[in-house]
C-alpha cells in the first residue's frame, strides 16, 4: 500500500505535456531531391510519391479535435501531404482561429503574437502558433508531411487589382522568414511553399520572396522549398535558377474541364538543370468551372484526370483539392465560391477516394526510373480522350481518359514477352488481359468507355515477376479486345 501511494505521488509530480494526446517523437524522415533531379526521396534515398490534399484553412478554422479527425481521415485515404497556410486566406489577420487567437500583433509580420507556455487547457497560454505546432506535430505523428505557406498571397502584394491587404516589404519578409525558420528548423515533416496564388511580376516582389527564403535558411530551416503561383503559371518562370528553390510547383487552375495540365508538366520537365515538378493546385472537386455555377461543377473524374495526366507526363506527385475542404466550410461560415456541403461531409468525396489508387499504382513499380513517354502510343488522341504514357525500364502505364482504344508500340520496355492487365483508377482493382510478345504494334480496347470510364493499361516485363495489383471482384468487367498488327 505504501509503495502504491509513493508511485502515485511520483506520477502526480511528473510534468504534463501540453500535447499529451499525440506522439512527440517525430518519425518522418526529412525529404530531399533525387540524384537525377526529377523526384523527391527521403534522406535515406527511398522515393517519395506526393499525394497531397488542399487544406488551406485548416489551422485557422479547425479546433484540435477537428484537426485530428481530418488528419486521421487523410491517412485512411492515402494522403501523405497536406497544404496549409500560416497567415490564412480568409480574413486570417483579423478573424481569430478556432481557438480564439490571432497570428500577429497589429498585422505586423515582424511581431508574431505569442504567449508563454503552450498548454491547450489554459487559454492564456495556448496561442495561434501553438495551435499551428499542434497541426504540424499531429500530422508528423500520423505520417503526414505539411506543405506550409508562410502567408497567403494577398498579404504579400496586389496583382492586377485583386483584393489585397499587403503587410510585407523586403525587410520584414526576411524577419518573418527568420522567425518561422527558427521555430520550425527541426521539424522534418515541413515543406516550405512560398507565395500563395500570386505572381512576382516586379523586382520588389521577387525580392520579397527571395528574402523570405533567405530568412528561413539563415535560421536553419533548410527543409525543401518551392513557390505557389496563380493559375496557368509555374515557379520555374520566376525562380528556377534560384538555389533556394528545390522543386517547381505549378497551378493548372480551375478554368475549364480537360485542361491540358500535362503541357505545364512537360515544360518544367524539359528544363535544363532539372528540378522535380508538381501540379500543386488543379481543378477542385465541386468547384464551379471557371468559378461560374452556370458552367457546372468539376467532379471526381475531373480531379482524377488532372492527376493522371500530370503524373504520367513526369510530375513526381499530385495535389487534390475539394471546394469545401480547402476552406473548411461549415454551418457557421460563409460559403466561398459556392461551396455547398460541409467539410466533414467532403472527406469521402469520390475524387479524393479514388486518388489513393494512383499512389498505389506508382508505388507498385520502381519510381526513380520512371519517365514520361508518349512514343508508347501511336496516336495519343486529343481533348478529353487524351491517352498518356509513362514507363520504367521494365514496365509501362498507359492512361486512357475516356476508355478509347489505342495502339501501343511494343518493345519500349525490356523483356521478350509482357504481361498486361487493366487497372481501374476508380477502384484500384485490376483484370488480366494476357501475355504477349514484346514486339510490333498491338491495339488495346479498355473494358468500358465514355466520360468517367478511365483506365490504365499496365505492361510488365514477364521475367521480372512484378506483383499484380488487386484483382477485380467483377470477373466480366475486363474482357477487352486486343489486336496484333
Amino acid at each position: 500500500m505504501h509503495i502504491f501511494i509513493a508511485l502515485l505521488l511520483v506520477l502526480m509530480l511528473l510534468p504534463i505535456s501540453s500535447h499529451s494526446d499525440i506522439h512527440t517523437d517525430k518519425h518522418l524522415p526529412r525529404l530531399t531531391i533525387s540524384s537525377n533531379g526529377k523526384f523527391i526521396t527521403n534522406v535515406d534515398g527511398n522515393p517519395f510519391f506526393w499525394l497531397g490534399d488542399t487544406a488551406w484553412e485548416l489551422p485557422h478554422r479547425l479546433n484540435r479535435a477537428e484537426v485530428r479527425s481530418y488528419l486521421e481521415s487523410s491517412v485512411e485515404h492515402g494522403i501523405n501531404v497536406i497544404q496549409i497556410v500560416a497567415l490564412a486566406e480568409l480574413d486570417g489577420l483579423t478573424v481569430a482561429n478556432a481557438q480564439g487567437d490571432l497570428p500577429l500583433t497589429g498585422k505586423d509580420p515582424a511581431k508574431p503574437l505569442t504567449t508563454s507556455g503552450n498548454n491547450p487547457a489554459i487559454e492564456a497560454e495556448y496561442d495561434y502558433w501553438d495551435h499551428l505546432d499542434y497541426v504540424i506535430e499531429t500530422a508528423d505523428s500520423l505520417g503526414i508531411y505539411v506543405a506550409l505557406l508562410p502567408s497567403w498571397g494577398e498579404y504579400l502584394w496586389d496583382n492586377r487589382g485583386q483584393p489585397s491587404d499587403p503587410i510585407f516589404n523586403t525587410t520584414n519578409a526576411t524577419q518573418y522568414g527568420g522567425w518561422l525558420g527558427a521555430r520550425y528548423k527541426d521539424q522534418d515533416n515541413i515543406i516550405w511553399v512560398l507565395g500563395g496564388d500570386r505572381i512576382p511580376d516586379s523586382e520588389q516582389k521577387l525580392t520579397i520572396i527571395r528574402n523570405m527564403a533567405d530568412g528561413l535558411n539563415s535560421a536553419g530551416s533548410t527543409q525543401l522549398k518551392t513557390y505557389h503561383p496563380w493559375g496557368g503559371k509555374s515557379s520555374s518562370e520566376y525562380f528556377h535558377e534560384d538555389e533556394w528553390l528545390d522543386f517547381n510547383s505549378f497551378q493548372s487552375g480551375h478554368t475549364m474541364q480537360n485542361n491540358p495540365n500535362y503541357n505545364l508538366t512537360n515544360k518544367d520537365y524539359a528544363k535544363k538543370n532539372p528540378k522535380p515538378t508538381i501540379d500543386i493546385e488543379s481543378r477542385y472537386e465541386q468547384l464551379p468551372i471557371n468559378f461560374n455555377p452556370e458552367n457546372g461543377f468539376f467532379d471526381g473524374y475531373d480531379a482524377r484526370q488532372a492527376a493522371y495526366w500530370s503524373v504520367f507526363a513526369g510530375a513526381f506527385g499530385h495535389t487534390y483539392g475539394h471546394n469545401s475542404l480547402w476552406q473548411m466550410y461549415e454551418a457557421d461560415k460563409t460559403a466561398t465560391i459556392h461551396a455547398s456541403i460541409y467539410w466533414d461531409d467532403a472527406l469521402d468525396a469520390t475524387g479524393k477516394l479514388s486518388l489513393q489508387w494512383l499512389r498505389k499504382l506508382i508505388e507498385a513499380r520502381p519510381i526513380l526510373a520512371r519517365v514520361p513517354d508518349q512514343t508508347l502510343i501511336t496516336d495519343a488522341l486529343t481533348g478529353e480522350d487524351r491517352v498518356t504514357g509513362t514507363r520504367g525500364e521494365d514496365y509501362a502505364f498507359i492512361y486512357s481518359s475516356t476508355g478509347k482504344a489505342f495502339t501501343v508500340n511494343m518493345g519500349k520496355i525490356s523483356g521478350n514477352t509482357v504481361k498486361t492487365y487493366w487497372y481501374n483508377p476508380r477502384k484500384g482493382t485490376s483484370v488480366r488481359i494476357g501475355e504477349y510478345k514484346n514486339s510490333g504494334k498491338r491495339t488495346f480496347t479498355p473494358p468500358s468507355n465514355g466520360r468517367g470510364n478511365d483506365w490504365v493499361l499496365v505492361m510488365d516485363d514477364s521475367s521480372k515477376g512484378y506483383a499484380r495489383l488487386q484483382i477485380d471482384p467483377l470477373p466480366n468487367i475486363g474482357l477487352s479486345s486486343v489486336h496484333r498488327h
